[in-house]
């Protein structure tokens, strides 16, 4: 008679009974064994045979990616004007001679004067700091705000995620540029701070829809289901289990929407609305500029290359964080 047979987890039907049983948990502690870490026995994954996770998959992906280096070049080198604008820029961008008002390039001064006589190399690179300061304390408050209403939507749904979703309609039903000349032309301060509230008051709604999506999707995944199960508070959840899980695509909009926080503060200072002198930003500088546009082109031609360069650098960065963060991709 034929000895009965088992599978032997090994890919082999293995004889059992006298003098040839094999016990299952022999069998398995052979697997585990066969060779070192990334041998036949070892999880495909990182060195010591760890599997990678999403995190640092995304970053080797970015550190190959050309677009990714060159754009985190340009925004770095405007982090650091933004911080210190004297290291490349000795003098003061308010010190102005009409004696030289529209002049072009001279010595010590490449990008020449603006109607006022003022430097424009040095309101160029002042501006910086103004421009990037309010793209990035905009992108930070909305991300703040929107991933906080829409993870808690997304988690608790009801009601509370019914209404949410009726106000969101609402504030994407506002044209941006026009709720811009309505509410920011009744402030009288010179601060960044009103167009920054304005930035966070409208744009919050995108990131909210984005967090609500994807907490959505995280927390129907087993092991939040298992966390749940072991008594794990709400609180914990989200924290610990859903957040880091569920955050990539908001880092990846917030990165996107920098860039635009950027170029609407420069619209809304050139419509006059938005930042006003002594401040210096490059949507004041194009304004100012605009009126001397066949006369002295120059005038026109920097600020407005550095904010497009800059845009441009912010939706790079984005569109290179989402391949990289985008499974689907792989």
């Amino acid at each position: 008679m034929h000895e009965p047979q088992q599978y032997d987890g090994g890919g082999a039907i293995a004889p059992t009974g006298a003098g040839g049983a094999m016990d299952l948990a022999t069998s398995e502690g052979a697997t585990l064994e066969r060779g070192p870490a990334g041998g036949p026995g070892a999880p495909p994954g990182g060195p010591g045979g760890r599997p990678r996770s999403l995190w640092s998959d995304a970053w080797r992906d970015l550190r190959r990616n050309p677009v990714f280096v060159i754009s985190a070049l340009v925004i770095l080198f405007l982090v650091v004007i933004s911080i210190a604008p004297s290291l490349i820029a000795s003098g003061n961008p308010l010190d102005c001679d009409l004696a030289k008002a529209q002049q072009g390039s001279q010595p010590g001064h490449p990008f020449g004067f603006d109607g006022q006589g003022c430097d424009v190399y040095t309101q160029v690179v002042y501006g910086a700091r103004t421009s990037v300061a309010v793209g990035v304390c905009a992108t930070l408050g909305v991300a703040l705000l929107g991933s906080v209403l829409g993870g808690l939507a997304g988690y608790f749904g009801g009601v509370a995620d019914s209404l949410l979703s009726r106000l969101t309609d609402v504030f994407f039903a506002i044209p941006v540029v026009l709720g811009g000349l309505v509410l920011l032309s009744v402030v009288t301060s010179d601060t960044i701070w009103p167009v920054i509230g304005f930035m966070v008051l409208l744009g919050w709604p995108q990131i909210t829809r984005i967090a609500r999506g994807s907490v959505i999707t995280v927390k129907e995944n087993d092991y939040v289901q298992a966390a749940r199960a072991l008594g794990a508070s709400p609180a914990r959840l989200l924290l610990r289990h859903i957040a880091p899980n569920a955050v990539a695509p908001v880092i990846v909009v917030a990165t996107i929407a920098l860039g635009t926080y950027v170029a609407l503060e420069a619209t809304l200072s050139y419509l006059g609305v938005g930042l006003r002198p002594p401040t210096v930003s490059w949507g004041i500088e194009i304004s100012a500029a605009s009126p001397y546009i066949r006369n002295a082109p120059h005038m026109l031609l920097w600020p407005a290359g550095a904010l497009a360069i800059t845009v441009l650098a912010f939706i790079m960065l984005g569109d290179a964080v989402r391949d990289a963060l985008d499974p689907r991709l792989r």
